[in-house]
């Protein structure tokens, strides 16, 4: 319950929490989450909803260590303490180096079980534990493939690849992350609107047309050549190093991480897909049940030649998921060792 109500928020960079307050006897009484980044953190938000002392001597669940600093918010801890909640039942410790909870509660003579779904705690909250242990932006990457892995013909056409449920599904995987990315190649081929908030366009020649659909709404990043110059008041543009004629991602997503941007999701084509599958913390891939059969169809990720198979790279399948008639696989690669 409480990884399904930490789901609901929108916390970013915080992390998600989800809080059950239990009564003496074993019965829910109250529930939380963290809504949003400078909003009460979810067990402060469930505490408060209780007003006649019901939760004394009984059980507060977190999936995520209470706070015991003060930041844009006061301690959790002091709220648990002060509410005379007899239990505090934990998923995970909190990586940031300042929550000291479980000694805190502890010390206040509170019973404290930790380590309870752990795995999926930490899982729920990936993208806070890269940010704070690495100061690094989590990379997701998404990519739509038929049975042999191809994302268009030789001439460019992909629409559609995936059926509507899955292009669905796509939106909302896109609403988790606090940017999405893709190149100038495929803004020109799709001419796509990737809604979002945020989105970051690499466009090393500043070949796109600003008239295009995805530069129609939200706050928009464009990464190009350090040697070229843009401008507009809609736009910002950063300049960018480039390597063996590519934009430098190390320098692009050590700037996103500046920037605030805390996960950025991927979409393009083959090429950048390619490129970024060294820095991918997570994957996203379709599958359509279609086979093209053409060798000159463009794939989904098409950025070196190997001779040997061993020099695959290694994804662990996280789950498997369908969107009728397509399939969605959610992968986590084994070694970030990709050249």
């Amino acid at each position: 319950m409480c990884i399904e109500l930490a789901k609901k928020g929108k916390p970013s960079p915080n992390p998600y929490v989800g809080c059950i307050v239990l009564d003496k006897f074993g019965n829910v009484i109250s529930e939380g989450y963290h809504k949003k980044c400078g909003e009460n953190h979810a067990e402060r938000d469930a505490l408060l909803k209780l007003k006649n002392g019901e939760e004394e001597g009984g059980t507060l669940i977190v999936n995520l260590e209470p706070c015991s600093h003060y930041g844009k918010t006061p301690p959790c801890t002091d709220l648990i303490i002060e509410r005379k909640i007899k239990r505090v039942v934990i998923g995970m410790r909190d990586v940031n180096l300042k929550v000291n909870g479980v000694e805190v509660l502890r010390d206040a003579g509170i019973e404290v079980i930790e380590g309870v779904l752990k795995d999926e705690c930490e899982r729920l909250n990936e993208v806070f534990i890269k940010n704070m242990k690495d100061k690094k932006t989590f990379i997701a990457l998404k990519s739509a493939s038929t049975l042999d892995g191809k994302i268009a013909t030789a001439g460019g056409s992909s629409k559609w690849i995936t059926s509507e449920n899955a292009r669905n599904h796509v939106k909302k995987l896109r609403s988790l992350y606090d940017a999405i990315m893709t190149s100038s190649a495929t803004v020109i081929a799709d001419n796509p609107s990737m809604d979002h908030d945020i989105k970051i366009i690499l466009d090393r020649n500043l070949r796109s047309d600003i008239n295009s659909k995805i530069y129609q709404s939200g706050k928009i990043f464009v990464f190009h050549d350090e040697k070229l110059s843009a401008e507009n008041n809609n736009i910002e543009y950063i300049k960018t190093p480039v390597q063996d004629g590519k934009l430098d991602l190390d320098f692009i997503f050590a700037k996103l991480f500046e920037l605030g941007i805390m996960s950025v999701f991927v979409e393009s084509g083959g090429k950048l897909s390619g490129e970024v599958l060294k820095y991918a913390d997570k994957i996203y891939q379709f599958i359509a049940p279609k086979i093209t059969g053409d060798n000159s169809s463009k794939s989904s990720y098409d950025f070196r030649k190997i001779t040997d198979i061993n020099e695959s790279i290694e994804l662990e399948i996280s789950s498997a998921e369908l969107f009728p008639p397509d399939i969605l696989l959610t992968c986590y690669p084994i070694s970030k060792s990709i050249k």
